[in-house]
């Protein structure tokens, strides 16, 4: 499809940090934003399910990961998010992929993605060959550890502005109705035989109450009119020698170790489920 890399169903996209993947790629502030894709990700997408001088979408781009690793890849991006502040990061992100001679070009617009056919130009009907996203998978998230005087503690976990629609503090129905909306929106600015890929992964309400996302989406993107073509697995742990190396930090680690004590047969979530589907 894409450029000369192997079709594989596990992508090994976490064998450096996260950070050390953002380092000198992405301004420093990216980091407030509670749940990024990882940028090799992104790139093992992007270089696989589009060309060299394609347009590649995302309706919510956050800081824009999807965007700069496209602009550096020799696309063309174009995203959305309904909070400023991200969006802000976003154009700066793009500002210094600019600066770094990325050989591709990138917007990004702030707005509600459920009415995504009124923010992006007329133009991009039908021109988008990739769409890459990733949802909110609720109000809260890993975020980043930091150690105080008085102790450790997370901080860059949450989403912002209550107040602005996010689908991040809607609820589950609205979580997928949303989703659901964004993905038909989507559906109109691909080209025929183009390509939505979705990362996400299994989600926890309570400790023992495990919510299948990725099943709940690919529902949702069958709805619309999206064909499935592969299901992967985007690594967050490194492999070693044939081992797992895990990247979680100390919260998460803690919420295992306790919840086993409890009787609970939690694990750590060492992957995100990859959806790749076609629009017909």
């Amino acid at each position: 499809m894409g450029d000369s890399l192997p079709i594989t169903s596990v992508w090994l996209t976490c064998q450096i940090p996260a950070r050390d993947q953002r380092r000198g790629r992405y301004i420093p502030t990216t980091s407030s934003h509670p749940a990024k894709m990882l940028p090799h990700a992104a790139a093992h997408a992007i270089a696989i399910y589009s060309r060299p001088g394609d347009l590649v979408f995302d309706p919510m781009c956050g800081v824009g990961t999807t965007l700069v690793e496209a602009m550096h890849l020799g696309r063309h991006g174009l995203g959305i998010d309904i909070e400023p502040r991200y969006t802000a990061i976003a154009g700066a992100n793009i500002a210094l992929a600019i600066g770094q001679n990325a050989p591709g070009t990138a917007r990004v617009f702030t707005g509600d993605a459920t009415g995504l056919l009124d923010l992006v130009p007329a133009t991009v009907v039908g021109q988008v060959a990739l769409v890459l996203t990733s949802p909110p998978y609720g109000r809260g998230t890993h975020g980043l550890v930091q150690t105080t005087s008085a102790g450790v503690r997370k901080r860059h976990h949450h989403y912002g502005d209550r107040q602005s629609g996010n689908l991040a503090y809607g609820g589950w129905s609205r979580l997928l109705d949303g989703f659901a909306a964004i993905l038909a929106a989507s559906y109109r600015l691909l080209r025929p035989g183009g390509i939505v890929v979705i990362t996400c992964r299994p989600v926890r309400r309570q400790r023992d109450d495990l919510i299948d996302l990725p099943g709940e989406l690919l529902t949702v993107a069958r709805s619309v009119g999206l064909i499935p073509v592969q299901r992967c697995a985007a690594m967050l742990a490194a492999v070693r020698d044939g081992h797992i190396v895990h990247r979680a930090n100390m919260f998460v680690l803690l919420a295992v170790r306790r919840a086993r004590d409890d009787g609970i047969p939690m694990h750590l979530i060492a992957h995100e489920d990859v959806l790749v589907l076609r629009r017909p």
